[in-house]
């Protein structure tokens, strides 16, 4: 029986993780999802947020994605996002800057467009933030 399955992280710019993983947990649209060998098939659209990666040794390695896709085959999962990076290599002080930003824009509301780009903009500051404190934690322990 397989103990482990291939994972590949990739961003529009390169490829952020290759390798053998235990366990991949990232946040779908309808939830949060856990990928283990011999997983089902499976794609489906990924929100903003962490992508955590348990690796054989049971050591884990924390990635944020600003949404994207999430494929698993047999032997491989895939994510493909237009941003990937590694929670470690996250800038808190632009994520703060960037939050402040869009809920600056949200009470200037003006139009639906600017006000959707402001929310979006609110949601992947959000989510960097969270991965950066989760990343905390687990450093912690």
């Amino acid at each position: 029986m397989t103990s482990t399955i291939r994972c590949d992280i990739v961003s529009a710019e390169e490829e952020i993780f290759h390798g053998a993983a235990q366990m991949i947990v990232a946040t779908g649209e309808m939830g949060e999802l856990g990928i283990a060998p011999r997983h089902a098939p499976l794609i489906t659209r990924l929100k903003p947020g962490q992508v955590r990666v348990i690796l054989e040794n049971g050591s884990e390695q924390f990635f944020y994605v600003s949404g994207g896709i999430l494929e698993v085959q047999p032997q491989v999962v895939t994510v493909l996002a237009d941003t990937a990076i590694r929670a470690k290599d996250l800038d808190e002080a632009a994520a703060n800057k960037a939050k402040e930003a869009a809920e600056r824009a949200l009470a200037n509301r003006t139009d639906a467009l600017e006000i959707a780009q402001a929310q979006a903009q609110l949601a992947q500051a959000m989510a960097q933030l969270q991965a950066l404190e989760r990343l905390r934690k687990a450093l912690k322990h």
